[in-house]
């Protein structure tokens, strides 16, 4: 899978479980998932200002960031 520039990948720590979101500003998708990485939430058809909207709303939560091209749990 080959991701797009404007595709990001944050993770972080909500009552004792790992979170990850997929935010995609091409396609206005965001892709929330738990720590066994089952997809938990999906928003589809949102405006780029809404994906950047909700990515900074995570970062409040201490999101944290990755490298497209990092191991999504090396952080751990």
């Amino acid at each position: 899978m080959s991701m797009s520039e404007n595709v990001n990948i944050w993770v972080w720590l909500q009552n004792n479980n790992i979170v990850k979101v997929i935010s995609n500003t091409d396609d206005g998708t965001i892709k929330i998932y738990d720590e066994c990485n089952n997809l938990i939430l999906k928003r589809t058809g949102l405006s780029k200002i809404q994906v950047k909207q909700i990515e900074n709303n995570i970062m409040k939560y201490g999101a944290k960031k990755l490298n497209r091209h990092a191991d999504a749990f090396r952080y751990l």
